[in-house]
């Protein structure tokens, strides 16, 4: 995440939720893999706790993602 992260927001913008903007103005979203395996748990409220910690980050965090998802 770090590599794609930083080379696409040179001269770009950082929203929020995993988005950013480049240079050119467009936009991309930067998933870590184990992303998907968290937000499809059987366990909605696992899935939940996830989403929550999400919405407040620019760049993900994978650990903290973690650490919502075991609730944490």
């Amino acid at each position: 995440v770090d590599h794609y992260w930083t080379k696409l927001t040179d001269g770009g913008q950082e929203p929020q939720c995993g988005w950013l903007k480049d240079r050119f103005g467009l936009s991309w979203q930067v998933n870590p893999v184990i992303l998907g395996k968290l937000m499809t748990d059987p366990d909605p409220a696992k899935a939940a706790r996830v989403a929550s910690a999400m919405v407040k980050m620019k760049k993900f965090d994978i650990p903290t993602l973690e650490r919502a998802f075991r609730g944490e």
